[in-house]
């Protein structure tokens, strides 16, 4: 781990959160993460530490089951046999009532340090969902998200986010697959692009990296990041 980095955790209501420190925090990063993915998170975290010079804290807390738990509502599977059980709601209600209020309470966190709210697949989707959904979250980092979920699309074209600050991207090879419902995907994001980048007073970008759904995601989730730290850091600057 990179010097100046330091690692902590922390257990509320039975979920394990993960945390790394730089610094004093100019922004708090939140994560759901699968429960096997340490290793790929510290690599993440390397990766955000070696792009920006923004002191940070990232809490990357673990889901108990990611279909279920980050799904916006009930949907058929698309792949193998798993439905998504559309319970979002209660996990943006954790983040909200109880993960954000322990990580100030610990580690000192004003209430207006900005709040980034990212992922990457299906966490991709419930970030950007959630950012639809309250006024909690500076930013919002969704990397490779899995906005060909049914109906998210209609969602986000008819209402506009809180989050000012949106980063999307996308691999150029995940929309050439032959399932005809994740086929969707490249059209989708360019949509969501498009009306994100329509409301006013909304900084957007979709980046397009090299190669399918499963390559490098600590490595896009790191530049989703940065990306938002570095754009709030400069909305910040422009209104002193």
């Amino acid at each position: 781990m990179s010097e100046g980095i330091v690692r902590d955790s922390l257990r509320t209501e039975g979920t394990l959160c993960r945390i790394w420190r730089r610094g004093e925090p100019a922004c708090l990063l939140i994560q759901p993460v699968d429960a096997r993915g340490g290793e790929e998170t510290d690599r993440e975290v390397e990766r955000i530490a070696a792009g920006t010079d923004i002191p940070f804290l990232l809490a990357a807390f673990e889901t108990e089951d990611w279909n279920r738990d980050l799904s916006p509502w009930p949907a058929a599977p698309v792949f193998g046999k798993e439905a998504f059980g559309g319970q979002a709601e209660r996990t943006l209600s954790f983040v909200r009532g109880t993960l954000l209020p322990e990580l100030r309470g610990r580690f000192g966190l004003t209430e207006d340090l900005p709040v980034i709210l990212g992922g990457y697949s299906l966490a991709g989707l419930f970030a950007l969902w959630s950012a639809w959904k309250t006024e909690d979250f500076s930013a919002v980092a969704a990397a490779s998200p899995s906005v060909w979920f049914p109906g998210w699309i209609d969602l986000a074209e008819q209402t506009e986010p809180f989050a000012r600050v949106v980063y999307l991207s996308l691999g150029d090879r995940e929309e050439r697959t032959k399932n005809h419902v994740m086929a969707t995907v490249g059209d989708r994001i360019r949509a969501l692009e498009k009306r994100v980048k329509s409301c006013p007073g909304t900084e957007c970008v979709l980046e397009w990296n090299e190669g399918n759904h499963f390559k490098d995601p600590d490595r896009r989730c790191a530049r989703a990041f940065c990306w938002c730290m570095q754009r709030l850091a400069e909305r910040e600057e422009r209104e002193e």
